[in-house]
């Protein structure tokens, strides 16, 4: 199996030019399916993520304990209500974030199932993350209709087990194909898989990142670069490339030893500064 090892001057040439005069609408509306009780956190550090990635707008459907939280700690965001969303466009929303700090009870799997299968997005392209995949781990049933070219797992290695009972990266790649969906499998390096049998290195980050919160960074800025437009595969191959690199950012701060998530975020302006378009 070839690797291709991506570098940043491989990414340079993905990255969409910010049009001078652009404004909210032009660059997407993000929706973000995150937070259960005891884990606003993780709805936090993805919607942050997500709009510190260049997205326009961004909702959050969360737990009604959370919102008060998120309204404060994320002012930008929209607190969506969730009863309206299935009545809504397909085009209400450029893309869809799924599953971090969602939880895995009854109510919830139902609610996973509805998004992933809703006749209104079936078009729309997803990442889905962290609870979701476990719930779609126990649910293999559901990956015909639920997985397809426009969705991006991004599972580490314990969630790709249950998943895919291996972290093998042909099994991996095989997978990948067989469900037409993109695979992100975190770590270092971190692999990222495309339904042709594509396997792409990114050797960037640092075991700072081993914190809690750090897949959901993830997940909110791979949101928010599909709803900017960007193709699948380049937003995964960017997210990872941004996150990583934000995150040797932080850790030449910081230490590796003294990284949270949050700081990965708040060195997103320094891995974006090395891949802006020139004129």
């Amino acid at each position: 199996m070839h690797i291709w090892e991506i570098q940043a001057d491989d990414l340079h040439q993905m990255m969409l030019k910010r049009p001078a005069d652009g404004h909210k609408g032009t660059f997407g509306h993000a929706l973000l399916f995150a937070g259960s009780r005891g884990m606003a956190g993780a709805a936090m550090l993805a919607a942050e993520a997500c709009l510190r990635s260049g997205v326009g707008k961004l909702s959050i459907v969360t737990e009604e304990v959370n919102r008060p939280l998120l309204q404060l700690a994320v002012p930008e965001a929209i607190l969506a209500p969730e009863e309206n969303l299935f009545s809504q466009s397909p085009a209400a929303y450029d893309a869809i974030g799924l599953g971090p700090g969602l939880g895995t009870e009854e109510e919830t799997v139902r609610k996973v199932h509805d998004v992933l299968t809703a006749d209104c997005w079936a078009d729309t392209p997803f990442v889905i993350d962290a609870d979701a995949i476990n719930i779609l781990a126990r649910h293999p049933e559901w990956h015909g209709q639920a997985l397809g070219n426009r969705r991006i797992l991004t599972p580490h290695p314990g969630e790709a087990m249950r998943l895919m009972q291996s972290v093998d990266l042909a099994d991996v790649s095989n997978f990948a194909q067989a469900t037409n969906a993109i695979i992100v499998l975190k770590g270092h390096p971190t692999h990222v898989f495309d339904s042709t049998g594509r396997v792409c290195r990114l050797d960037v980050g640092n075991s700072g990142m081993a914190t809690a919160g750090s897949g959901d960074v993830l997940t909110g800025i791979v949101t928010g670069l599909l709803a900017q437009g960007y193709v699948p595969l380049h937003a995964a191959l960017l997210g990872v490339w941004l996150h990583g690199t934000a995150g040797d950012c932080a850790a030449r701060e910081l230490t590796e030893h003294c990284m949270l998530a949050r700081d990965i975020i708040g060195h997103l302006q320094g891995a974006f500064r090395k891949l802006e378009i020139k004129n």
